[in-house]
């Protein structure tokens, strides 16, 4: 088991209410840790504590908080209630994250929202938090969320697409820091989930779509990942393989190599030559 992962260290959840978040913490609280749920006020905050509780986890042992993560302010209050009452933090998994659908012209208005929270929360989590951990000494485990949209970026999304591949290029900046920085004992992970049936993508539906993973699937993937000492945690589910995440990715990457156009596996001269490379 990773170090960071010891019973009686402490985690901190981001986007903790439900879905992915809510998985996470509660596997965390499973193995042990004292685990602080933040997330934006309301019913699922309120709730979420009660969840783990009722899988097991003392009741002194979780705390919640409301935070938006696009408020530095409020992510530094964060580390000082998390630090004030449990100690210092050991794992740290920025997920907090949105998709309301943007438009490359912003019709929506929802650019620089998506923005704040999707890239700029990981990002301030990250510098408020990180510094700390190093300084305690103790090991660490800085886990954001990415998402496949942040590397193959398909056309439909802009802004979420830019906001994963910004969450992308930090996080590899991250590690490259910190296994650098002497005396440093924590580690940053890339965690990139596959179709994953919750709130955020469940677009009214009422029912897990066959093809897509559950949260406690993916987050089970994402520990056995960090186990194994991976970075880029790039998860399968019911409909897509490794094998075909990874064509699909050596493909974007290759629009840059081979000098074609951008998105060319959308484009129509190109996309039946991807089709018939995908099926080799």
């Amino acid at each position: 088991m990773h170090s960071a992962l010891a019973n009686g260290n402490v985690a901190v959840v981001t986007g903790g209410a439900s879905g992915i978040g809510l998985a996470a913490a509660s596997h965390l609280a499973g193995l042990g840790l004292r685990v602080c749920i933040a997330d934006l006020p309301g019913p699922a905050l309120d709730a979420a504590p009660s969840v783990l509780i009722a899988q097991g986890a003392a009741e002194a042992d979780v705390m919640a908080l409301a935070t938006d993560v696009s408020d530095r302010a409020q992510l530094t209050a964060l580390a000082d209630a998390v630090e004030a009452r449990f100690g210092s933090v050991n794992v740290l998994m920025n997920n907090a994250g949105m998709q309301p659908g943007s438009s490359i012209f912003d019709a929506e208005g929802n650019w620089d929202r998506i923005l704040e929270v999707n890239m700029g929360g990981i990002i301030r989590g990250s510098q408020i938090f990180a510094p700390r951990m190093i300084a305690s000494g103790a090991p660490g485990l800085i886990i954001n969320t990415g998402s496949k949209q942040g590397i193959t970026t398909p056309p439909g999304d802009p802004a979420y697409n830019v906001s994963k591949a910004g969450v992308k290029a930090f996080t590899e900046a991250l590690q490259h820091e910190l296994r650098n920085r002497e005396g440093a004992r924590v580690e940053a992970r890339l965690f990139i989930p596959g179709f994953v049936y919750t709130p955020l993508t469940a677009n009214g539906r009422t029912e897990k779509p066959d093809d897509a993973w559950t949260p406690e699937q993916v987050v089970a993937f994402l520990f056995e990942s960090v186990e194994r000492g991976d970075f880029y945690i790039l998860c399968p589910d019911n409909d897509v393989d490794r094998a075909t995440d990874v064509k699909r990715i050596l493909w974007a990457a290759g629009d840059i190599t081979e000098n074609r156009p951008p998105l060319s596996r959308w484009h129509p001269d190109y996309g039946d030559a991807f089709k018939a490379w995908l099926k080799k």
